[in-house]
């Protein structure tokens, strides 16, 4: 059996901007997505603190160190600049390979930089 299991989580993040007419997406410094081990076009979920809201995308990488973290297309209609967010990504893995998996957990600090 495969279980989907947490991979990585980028926690308190805040919106920096959101963009209607691009084509979909949440653009993420790819500082933030390198130490999560989030790969460019990897789904992603992203849970909206300020609203609830929940939804699905795919990564996008965006400047190193610009802390950039933008909803892209129809996700850009659910959070507003500021709000915060966590972003996370699973894996499937088989049973016995599940229970060992250690999920990267980012924590950052205001304007989206890493904290230690």
């Amino acid at each position: 059996m495969l279980r989907i299991m947490l991979k990585s989580k980028i926690h308190g993040v805040h919106v920096t901007e959101a963009n209607l007419y691009y084509e979909g997406s949440i653009t993420i410094d790819s500082k933030l997505m390198d130490k999560a081990d989030i790969l460019p076009g990897e789904k992603v979920e992203v849970f909206n603190l300020n609203n609830g809201l929940r939804l699905e995308t795919y990564a996008i990488k965006g400047k190193p160190g610009s802390g950039v973290i933008c909803l892209n297309g129809p996700a850009a209609r659910g959070a507003c600049v500021g709000d915060g967010l966590i972003i996370v990504s699973y894996a499937l893995a088989e049973e016995d390979k599940a229970k060992k998996i250690k999920p990267k957990i980012i924590h950052v600090h205001k304007r989206n930089r890493i904290r230690d």
